[in-house]
């Protein structure tokens, strides 16, 4: 389809989508893991935040989807797809101390950043693309997302999922959306065996925040992106995986500031 002939909604190109992802990201990752740091990690004290705080902090949730959106896209139309697989992994390796600075309290050592998620999910389409036969594919993506939970990924194997439903789903739009909201509920619902331990209000207004974020994000993905790069694709790109280990740097010299006053 040609520029002139997009629909008018299409805004959103794809350095427009990550901008927008990973800036309501870094507001929301700010105010959760300042707030996790006075916490001592112990996440059940979110539910003690005021409510407009708590959906500022799950708002980032929007983030993810979107990135696991670009992975799918990306396995289709990059050129190396070894190189990239290359990229992910050494950009997860750089990211991981920022990752343990901020997050160590909550998670522990055995916990690593969702750029691993990426990684392996890019592995799972190689694999399910791959020309092995089918128990042989089914047999390697079950392996990866053995190798998510081993390493405690952010994510897991719901990112895994995640990114093979958006490439395998890709040609059926109906299909797609019911297995994505769907995997969105389970995830999200999770959250709710918290029942009777936190309290009720608060952890129902962060489930609804998710579920909404989720659903932004596949309005983004789908209605509102035109398929097309920013205007420098190679300055993006590269800011991109700059930006989130740097990201992490900076929430952690806030929490420094912070814990000082």
């Amino acid at each position: 389809m040609e520029e002139n002939t997009l629909p008018k909604y299409k805004v959103f190109n794809r350095d427009m989508m990550k901008c927008l992802a990973i800036f309501i990201m870094f507001w929301g990752h700010l105010v959760g893991w300042v707030m996790m740091s006075r916490f001592n990690g112990d996440v059940t004290r979110y539910y003690d935040l005021p409510l407009w705080e708590l959906i500022l902090v799950y708002t980032s949730i929007i983030c993810p989807p979107v990135m696991f959106f670009f992975i799918a896209d990306g396995y289709k139309y990059t050129r190396d797809r070894k190189k990239y697989a290359k990229r992910l992994l050494i950009f997860a390796c750089i990211t991981q101390p920022f990752d343990w600075l901020c997050l160590y309290k909550v998670f522990g050592w055995w916990n690593t950043n969702v750029i691993f998620t990426l990684f392996f999910g890019l592995l799972a389409l190689m694999a399910w693309e791959s020309r092995f036969r089918l128990w042989q594919r089914i047999g390697l993506v079950l392996l990866i997302c053995g190798a998510t939970l081993l390493i405690q990924s952010e994510w897991m194997l719901f990112g895994i999922i995640f990114i093979l439903i958006l490439h395998c789903l890709r040609g059926k739009p109906k299909a797609r959306f019911i297995a994505y909201i769907s995997l969105a509920i389970l995830y999200c619902g999770l959250n709710l065996l918290s029942l009777g331990k936190v309290p009720t209000v608060p952890l129902l207004v962060q489930v609804g925040t998710m579920l909404l974020m989720f659903a932004a994000a596949y309005l983004c993905m789908t209605v509102f992106y035109n398929g097309r790069k920013g205007k420098h694709p190679t300055f993006s790109k590269w800011f991109f995986y700059i930006f989130y280990p740097l990201h992490y740097l900076i929430i952690w010299i806030v929490i420094l500031i912070v814990n000082k006053q």
